[in-house]
C-alpha cells in the first residue's frame, strides 16, 4: 500500500525517530500512518493533512 500523498523522493527518506527502521504505509484506526519496521519499537506515527506527524510522544503504540 503506498500514500499517495507523499512524494516518492521524501517517502524513501522517511525513518522511525525513535529506533531509525523503516517505516511502512498502513491504515490504522485514525486514518492513514507510517508504522516502524522495527522489531522492538513497532510505534505508528499519524499522516495528518497529508503529513507525516514523526513525534514519538504523537505515535500510537501497536500491541
Amino acid at each position: 500500500m503506498s500514500n499517495p500523498t507523499i512524494a516518492p523522493w521524501v517517502r524513501e527518506i522517511l525513518r522511525c525517530p525513535k529506533c531509525l527502521a523503516d517505516l511502512r504505509d498502513e491504515t490504522g484506526p485514525a486514518g492513514p500512518e507510517l508504522v516502524c519496521t522495527g522489531a522492538d519499537c513497532g510505534l505508528a506515527y499519524p499522516i495528518e493533512d497529508g503529513i507525516p506527524v514523526l513525534l514519538i510522544d504523537k505515535a500510537r503504540p501497536r500491541a
